[in-house]
């Protein structure tokens, strides 16, 4: 299911990160804060269980997550949602999957992955600023359901009809998180309008 996260702080938020002239800190700070706002969209139907508690008054009956929760960025510019998640859910831990686009093929290539070992029927969230032809997003997914997790969803800022159609195509259980669906990929497989490289936005590697 394709969900799109809508609020006015969102949309004022998401435009800031798309005028080119906003500079690198301003970008890295404003995703973080846009990442708050996402997480609460990305985890509200979370499975919880009951435990029993007991207030300063009286006992009583609360709630707990049911499972671990894994934050899995795609690196590099999926670090750069991870505080903003972590800060809402500090419990969660958090793995690690590299990959880069061959710039002839777009396809995506492996070059890391570190997962924590309580990842097996955790509930998982796959970070990435950008969904663009949606080839690494089906490589992560792939890649983690060899861990077992109970549920894999993905949270990005923006993405692209071409690419959510990808991951859909690939595993129509995979729930996805956008904040906008732009109009189209260009030559080269980027987002437009979207956001430029995401990465070199937010580290400041691009003059």
């Amino acid at each position: 299911m394709i969900n799109i996260i809508k609020h006015p702080l969102v949309s004022s938020k998401l435009t800031k990160m798309r005028i080119k002239d906003t500079p690198s800190a301003e970008f890295a700070k404003t995703i973080h804060e846009l990442a708050s706002f996402m997480t609460y969209e990305v985890t509200k139907d979370l499975e919880t269980s009951f435990i029993d508690i007991e207030t300063p008054l009286a006992k009583t009956r609360g709630f707990k997550l049911k499972r671990d929760i894994v934050l899995v960025p795609i690196l590099r510019a999926g670090l750069g949602l991870v505080e903003a998640f972590r800060s809402m859910i500090p419990e969660a831990l958090v793995g690690h999957i590299g990959l880069y686009r061959n710039e002839k093929t777009l396809e995506p290539v492996e070059y890391y992955c570190k997962m924590p070992e309580r990842i097996k029927n955790a509930d998982v969230i796959i970070l990435d600023p950008m969904l663009a032809t949606g080839n690494s997003t089906n490589a992560a997914i792939k890649l983690l359901k060899k861990f077992e997790p109970k549920s894999i969803r993905v949270a990005c800022v923006v993405s692209a009809p071409a690419g959510l159609e990808t991951v859909q195509n690939y595993d129509k259980n995979i729930d996805i998180y956008t904040c906008s669906i732009d109009e189209k990929l260009n030559e080269v497989g980027y987002i437009v309008p979207g956001l430029g490289d995401a990465g070199d936005r937010i580290f400041g590697t691009k003059e």
